[in-house]
């Protein structure tokens, strides 16, 4: 019981990895130390895709799988096995891709524009001031 709820919650970091992944960059423009932390995971989980790395939670998730008595995951990976066919379907893959590398591009360029205001912005003065 304790490898199965240690591999859904493996699972379930990984989903809110990947979506931080997508959209972690338009946090940036509210939290902006938050940059640093988007750069690396948007190029970790890139590589994954484009150099073909492996991810430590599929293989942690794996891991609790096969001691829960459970099927491991297939080989093309957690995000063909959850996301590809249940949120999307398998032929839109390129263009889920495309539009989620176009989302971070957007989140970073609105991160840039963001910070130019805020460092161009008048300085406020309270009513005694």
């Amino acid at each position: 019981m304790l490898y199965r709820l240690l591999a859904d919650a493996t699972a379930a970091t990984h989903f809110a990895f990947v979506a931080y992944v997508v959209v972690g960059g338009f946090l940036a423009w509210r939290f902006p130390r938050t940059i640093w932390l988007h750069l690396v995971a948007a190029g970790w989980g890139f590589s994954t895709i484009v150099l073909g790395f492996d991810c430590p939670l599929t293989h942690g998730e794996n891991w609790a799988r096969e001691r829960a008595g459970q099927a491991r995951l297939p080989s093309s990976g957690f995000i063909d096995h959850y996301i590809t066919g249940v949120l999307y379907p398998e032929d839109a893959l390129g263009l889920v891709r495309l539009l989620a590398a176009v989302l971070v591009g957007v989140s970073w360029i609105g991160y840039v524009r963001v910070r130019q205001q805020r460092s161009v912005a008048p300085v406020r003065r309270n009513a005694l001031g």
